[in-house]
């Protein structure tokens, strides 16, 4: 966890390198928990889904699913300390359910009023949308300050996420890690009770 706390993270080359590296980018993806960008056809796809959240029921397979890609820097060696992770209650995932399938989901760590988001995946159209959304939700009610998404993707782009410097990262963090927040008591909303409120809230 120290590593989060100086604002770096970890990585792999590939699956399977099992060398770790720490990675502190000079500009930094941030989701600001405010300015999450709910499109008009998001808002629809939220309200029709039948897609169910949960939270922490199946870490492990929110990894796997994150890692079942072509290119991954989740090694062995990274899925073993998340595990670890996860079991201490510093690592956290948000599922996405269709039926009893898992089909999307996002992970991270916690520390203070910090939520470092690892990786993502989705296995259905606006899956991953909707679970940043919905993690986006809890983040706010669990009174988090700081979404770190590491890099800006064009994806992360669309849904609000900029970038911003090491330096303004930096200060950012020195506030949020001194901060409490609380990732598991707030209650598990689905896509239709979040869009509701996060449509009244704009």
């Amino acid at each position: 966890m120290q590593g989060y706390a100086n604002g770096i993270f970890p990585m792999a080359e590939h699956r399977e390198d099992p060398e770790i590296f720490w990675v502190d980018p000079q500009r930094r993806g941030v989701m600001p928990l405010q300015g999450f960008h709910l499109s008009r056809s998001l808002k629809r796809a939220m309200r029709q889904t039948r897609l169910t959240i949960t939270v922490d029921t199946d870490f492990e397979g929110v990894v796997t699913g994150c890692a079942d890609r072509v290119d991954t820097w989740i090694n062995d060696e990274i899925r073993g300390l998340y595990s670890d992770l996860h079991r201490e209650g510093r690592a956290h995932s948000l599922e996405v359910w269709d039926g009893d399938e898992l089909v999307g989901g996002v992970y991270g760590v916690t520390l203070g009023a910090a939520f470092f988001g690892e990786s993502m995946f989705s296995r259905r159209t606006n899956a991953s949308k909707i679970a940043l959304a919905c993690l986006v939700d809890r983040l706010v009610a669990g009174g988090y300050v700081l979404f770190d998404t590491q890099f800006l993707t064009e994806h992360l782009a669309s849904l609000g996420a900029i970038e911003i410097s090491r330096a303004d990262y930096h200060k950012a963090l020195d506030v949020a890690i001194s901060c409490p927040a609380d990732f598991t008591t707030p209650p598990v909303r689905g896509p239709h009770e979040v869009v509701q409120r996060m449509t009244q809230m704009s």
